[in-house]
Order: C-alpha cells, then sequence, then structure tokens
C-alpha cells in the first residue's frame, strides 16, 4: 500500500467516525433540548443547569435567505421603498459564468472592488469495491 492510498484510507475512516460522532451528538442536543424545554428552532441565548455542576449556554440562531426581486416588488407595492436600505444589507455577488464570457474591458475595471482568496479544498473519497 502506497502512501496516498494509505491516507486515503485513514481519510474514509476519518470522515465515517466524523459523520458518526456528529450524528451522535445531534441526538444528545435533541434530548438536551427537550429536558431543557426548549423547541428545536430558538433565536437568542438561553441559559440551563444540570446536576454536577453543569452549566450549558445555547445559543440558537435562524437563518433568513431573502429573495430581492420578491422583496423589491413587495416594497414598492407597499410604499415601502426607502425602508430596504435600512432593513437590509444588499451583498453584490459575482455571476461567475456571465463574468468569465463578459469582454476585459468591461471586467477589468471591476477587480478593483473584488477581493479574491483561496478556500480551503474540498476532499471527496470514494473506494471503489471490486
Amino acid at each position: 500500500m502506497n502512501n496516498l492510498e494509505s491516507l486515503s484510507a485513514e481519510w474514509l475512516r476519518a470522515k465515517e467516525a466524523e459523520r458518526k460522532a456528529t450524528e451522535w451528538r445531534r441526538t444528545i442536543e435533541d434530548s438536551m433540548l427537550s429536558l431543557i424545554g426548549l423547541p428545536e428552532a430558538f433565536e437568542g441565548a438561553k441559559n440551563a443547569e444540570a446536576p454536577g455542576g453543569y452549566k450549558i449556554k445555547l445559543v440558537g440562531r435562524l437563518n433568513r435567505k431573502i429573495d430581492a426581486d420578491v422583496l423589491q416588488e413587495i416594497a414598492a407595492e407597499h410604499c415601502l421603498t426607502d425602508h430596504l436600505s435600512r432593513l437590509f444589507r444588499w451583498k453584490p455577488e459575482i455571476n461567475a459564468k456571465v463574468w468569465k464570457a463578459a469582454d476585459e474591458s468591461i471586467t477589468r475595471p471591476l477587480l478593483g472592488a473584488i477581493t479574491t482568496t483561496p478556500g480551503r479544498p474540498s476532499f471527496t473519497i470514494i473506494k471503489e469495491e471490486n
């Protein structure tokens, strides 16, 4: 077994152990929420204590996605457009396919507004069974 083969096998074992540990932890967390009396979906910080000196801090977050087009339509319909800039942050995102296809005379001047940093590569390893 070469080193890359060995590391790939170890990665698969670690990934499976990680998946099982995450599943087990989430099951424990669900039981704790139930015992504390909190719903699975809540927002804000909550504190609880357990016998044995355990102090538990829970922070619930609700993720919100906004459909900007629908939001603007609704705001216009209700004469609320002036409030959008205070209530929402507008975050431009690159349409990579269109950007790559656009002429450099258009994209080059805009590069000064874009910061590019490398992300961590993501791995997927599958062992084919013979």
